[in-house]
């Protein structure tokens, strides 16, 4: 088992433990932070990060357990940390993008985008977010990254929601 620091708002405010098994990784969050709040627990590695979900009351703390394959934890790289965020810090303020071609610099990215309808797109501090229109009906738009995407209702419209760091790489 190995452990790291779990950072909450740039300070140390937890734990995060983590355990390899032959075909699985197990990471274990616990935070204490200062004032209750909802917040979300992420692995932090040298190549991207991996939301670990919801941390909920424990014990006078704050924790989640979560059990991945070493496929799904494999892109991150050695981990470094670990990190608890507010709900409030991920808010993505949602626009439509009238030319979603000029979002990224990434050739295959420009060449998938233009002219696509309905694309939204919005920013935090860390990433930009990149929805695109959901039909399971219909083939899946942006295939290649078909893996990085999650599905979620915005607007009361399921989109394919995508999420790139600020080299235009994709992250979990």
């Amino acid at each position: 088992m190995d452990k790291f620091p779990l950072y909450l708002n740039g300070a140390a405010a937890g734990e995060l433990t983590v355990t390899e098994e032959p075909m699985y990784i197990i990471f274990r969050a616990v935070c204490r932070p200062a004032a209750p709040g909802l917040l979300r627990a992420y692995a932090v590695g040298e190549r991207g990060e991996l939301r670990l979900g919801v941390l909920a009351p424990e014990g006078g703390a704050f924790a989640i357990r979560k059990r991945v394959s070493r496929q799904m934890a494999a892109p991150l790289g050695r981990i470094v940390r670990g990190e608890a965020r507010s709900y409030a810090a991920e808010e993505v303020h949602w626009e439509p993008a009238s030319a979603p071609e000029t979002l990224f610099r990434a050739p295959l990215l420009r060449e998938k985008l233009r002219g696509m309808p309905d694309i939204l797109t919005g920013e935090t501090q860390q990433r930009r977010y990149l929805a695109v229109p959901y039909d399971k009906r219909k083939p899946f738009l942006l295939e290649e990254l078909f893996c990085f995407a999650h599905i979620a209702r915005i607007e009361d419209r399921p989109y394919a929601v995508f999420a790139f760091d600020r080299e235009e790489k994709p992250v979990f």
